[in-house]
Parts: C-alpha cells; sequence; structure tokens
C-alpha cells in the first residue's frame, strides 16, 4: 500500500474547497443581480430641456457652439515645416543590423556576401574589417522584428547568425 504525501493531500483539498459555493449564495441569476444592483449608488443628472415639437423652426445652416477667436493655422503651419526640414537633416538613428559573419578569413566573408546579394538584393550589407577581424552586417532595420523576418530567410546561409543593436542609415 502507498502512503499518501502531504502534497497530494493538500491538492486535494484545495480541490474539494473550489468546487463548492460560499454560504449565502444561490445559483439564481435573479438572486445575484439583486446582490450586486448598484444603481442606488450612481449619480442622477436631469434630463437636458427638450424644444417644443409643435413648431419646429427650419434651419439650413448648422449650429456654431464655440466661434474661434484666435487663429493659430499660420503658426501651427510654420511649426509642422520646421519640424519636417529638421528631420530630414537626421541621417541616423539607432536600430537593427543582422551580424552574419565574425571571423579572420576573407574569402569566408566575401562568399557569403555574395549569397546574401544573390538571395536578398535589397538589402544593403555592409563589410567592415578591424584587423584582424572581418564583420559582415545586414540591413537597416527600425525595429526588431523586421530584422527578424528577413534573419528567418537568410538563416541558412549563416546559421550562427544574430541580430544586433547599432547605428542604422535611414533611406530617405
Amino acid at each position: 500500500m502507498r502512503k499518501i504525501r502531504f502534497k497530494e493531500l493538500s491538492f486535494l483539498f484545495l480541490v474539494l474547497i473550489s468546487c463548492t459555493r460560499p454560504p449565502g449564495t444561490s445559483s439564481n441569476t435573479e438572486a445575484a443581480a439583486k446582490v450586486e444592483d448598484f444603481s442606488v449608488y450612481r449619480p442622477k443628472f436631469p434630463a437636458p430641456p427638450t424644444e417644443s415639437t409643435e413648431n419646429p423652426k427650419p434651419t439650413t445652416e448648422p449650429t456654431v457652439l464655440v466661434t474661434p477667436t484666435n487663429h493659430v493655422n499660420n503658426r501651427v503651419t510654420a511649426l509642422l515645416d520646421t519640424m519636417a526640414s529638421a528631420n530630414k537633416a537626421i541621417k541616423y538613428a539607432s536600430g537593427y543590423r543582422i551580424l552574419m559573419y565574425t571571423g579572420t578569413e576573407r574569402k569566408t566573408a566575401m562568399d557569403m556576401r555574395r549569397a546574401i546579394i544573390e538571395r536578398i538584393p535589397e538589402e544593403r550589407d555592409y563589410l567592415q574589417y578591424r584587423q584582424p577581424t572581418f564583420r559582415l552586417k545586414v540591413g537597416d532595420y527600425l525595429t526588431r522584428i523586421e530584422a527578424q523576418q528577413v534573419l528567418s530567410r537568410i538563416r541558412d546561409i549563416s546559421p550562427n547568425a544574430l541580430i544586433i543593436t547599432d547605428q542604422i542609415n535611414i533611406n530617405r
């Protein structure tokens, strides 16, 4: 005969307790609705006055509730233009690239670069050399999700490729 452990007993106890209803509750939904009626505590507001329906006046113009007193359209347009010109001057941003290769063999880096260009010609590649290491990076992605989509397309070229944060070029 097997001994019942403390954990098994406590689990059985929790299951039995969760199946029972607390005292004072019933399965009837009407009784539950009466218990949870909070309409007594809600604030009450008077209804807005209604117009007489005997002699309605036809209106051709829409009613204007607020008359503008300070026209800021010219100022807003000027500010938007300066912001747009400032944004056009931005050439770099923080983003993501795919690190395809890191190593000392130039031929391997160039072969991998050719394979990437054949697979995804629309993406730009960056080959860096800092003695004695070659680093091949691919793409300019603002979000990690965009980089992950391209990485899944080229995973078979370099199984050790990974996504890194880098300063990317913003193409206008």
